[in-house]
């Protein structure tokens, strides 16, 4: 299970880091012309997808350093329930804009979320 954790841990957190640093580094153009998906952008202004990108990056750097130094462990999970809840509200916005396939996207991202605060809530308990 420890082994599992990790695994979908670090494919999450690199996930992040790579959404937060290319929504933070892109213009809203550029990262618009990546993928379908990405109109969302449009429904928010430039400090909110700023905000956005830094969410992603912090979310990101809380699944992994916490359990991977031994400092604050807790953070961990603590990190997957955010993003858990930061990924509802990517949810709310596809249903919002009737983009059904990658609100399902977002809500397998939230089940990812929900398992590793699970996982990581159990280990830090020694279950």
């Amino acid at each position: 299970m420890n082994a599992t954790l990790w695994t979908i841990t670090i494919i999450a957190a690199l996930a992040y880091t790579a959404g937060g640093a290319s929504l933070l580094l892109m213009s809203r153009q550029r990262y618009r012309a990546l993928a379908a998906s990405q109109q969302w952008v449009d429904d928010f202004g430039d400090h909110h997808l700023t905000a956005i990108a830094v969410v992603k990056l912090t979310g990101a750097a809380g699944l992994m350093l916490p359990a991977a130094f031994g400092i604050a462990p807790t953070l961990t999970p603590v990190a997957a329930c955010g993003l858990a809840l930061f990924m509802a509200g990517a949810a709310t916005t596809r249903f919002r804009r009737s983009e059904w396939a990658a609100m399902a996207g977002d809500i397998v991202f939230l089940a990812i979320f929900a398992f590793l605060a699970w996982g990581w809530f159990g280990v830090l308990a020694g279950a």
